[in-house]
């Protein structure tokens, strides 16, 4: 698949809501194309986030393609059948390799059948070999995505000065709603600069989909896919904010409590955002579940401490000092 080398600019395809809106009655189709379901390990096990659940709620939202990316694992499809209306097959694979990359990336794959599916998995979970990979995406066809290139799991070095350089790799980029508009910026350069196709996506792990998404003409996910590629698209975007954090906090404390059945299905897990992986800890705890009037004041407890937006703000600012130190160590800007 040739990768595309003319510089491009997006500034008119970053849209309201509102332009969106009438480029849909002009039968340009809509999709949001990172969304988690219970199948992730990073996803509460509440009836909410169940892919069924999800995929209704996608249709009642009138998405055009619907897609369930979860964690290297297709036990949505397995679940819900593999030919279900407007349902495509995704899956957010990780990728680590620590020759080529340096970190692990993620990467959005759609239109697979399960034989390539496990074969993409063994090469990444064996041969850990970016270039292998995605060799094999391009030899099948496949459409796929860099997903947040300037995310790093936090428990590893960041890597940033390798990003520019992986992103040649892939036809299309992400802007996410769960990074920083700084960290977007950069993605959103980085895809200028190298000709390459940008979606805008939720990656919703609450059910909190359909926010921000992507426009293409395409009477078949194909279709839609290579006009992105094309850079013939709109999105509709949106940064992590202060207020936007304070709400998903918020929403994860009601799953949590309120949507879980007990705290002790929850699965352990962390998200690399501190102040949600110690609620869950919290929640999982012995006591909590020995004591409901308990378990209710320490839910009174965390709504109150998410509100004040402190934990929001800790983390918010920790991702500026981050974003601030990938400027310096990459030049993608034009």
């Amino acid at each position: 698949m040739p990768m595309g080398r003319r510089q491009r600019n997006y500034e008119e395809r970053l849209i309201a809501p509102e332009k969106a809106a009438e480029l849909i009655e002009e039968g340009w189709k809509r999709a949001d194309l990172h969304i988690h379901t219970t199948c992730s390990f990073d996803v509460l096990p509440v009836k909410d986030m169940h892919p069924e659940n999800l995929y209704e709620k996608a249709l009642k939202l009138g998405m055009d393609y619907i897609t369930f990316t979860d964690h290297d694992t297709i036990e949505a499809y397995d679940i819900l059948g593999w030919d279900r209306e407007k349902l495509i097959p995704g899956v957010e694979m990780s990728v680590y390799d620590p020759e080529f990359a340096g970190h692990s990336l993620h990467i959005n794959i759609f239109e697979f059948d399960r034989e390539e599916f496990f074969e993409l998995r063994e090469i990444s979970e064996i041969e850990h070999d970016l270039k292998s990979f995605i060799k094999y995406l391009r030899r099948h066809k496949l459409p796929y995505i860099y997903n947040h290139p300037f995310w790093f799991e936090f428990h590893r070095e960041p890597n940033p000065s390798a990003v520019p350089r992986l992103a040649k790799l892939f036809p299309v980029l992400e802007y996410n709603m769960h990074e920083l508009k700084q960290k977007n910026e950069l993605t959103i350069a980085l895809a200028e600069k190298f000709g390459k196709g940008i979606v805008a996506t939720t990656d919703a792990h609450t059910g909190r989909f359909g926010e921000v998404y992507t426009l293409a003409k395409g009477d078949n996910f194909r279709e839609f896919f290579a006009n992105i590629e094309k850079g013939n698209n709109y999105i509709v975007p949106k940064n992590l904010t202060r207020e936007l954090l304070i709400e998903e906090m918020n929403t994860w404390i009601d799953l949590i409590f309120e949507k879980s059945q007990k705290s002790s299905d929850i699965k352990s897990y962390l998200t690399g955002i501190k102040s949600l992986d110690a609620m869950v800890r919290i929640s999982r705890s012995t006591l909590l579940n020995c004591f409901p009037g308990l378990n209710r004041k320490t839910m009174n407890l965390l709504y109150m401490i998410s509100n004040t937006g402190l934990p929001a703000s800790f983390y918010l600012h920790a991702e500026k000092n981050l974003a601030k130190e990938i400027e310096k160590q990459i030049e993608i800007k034009k």
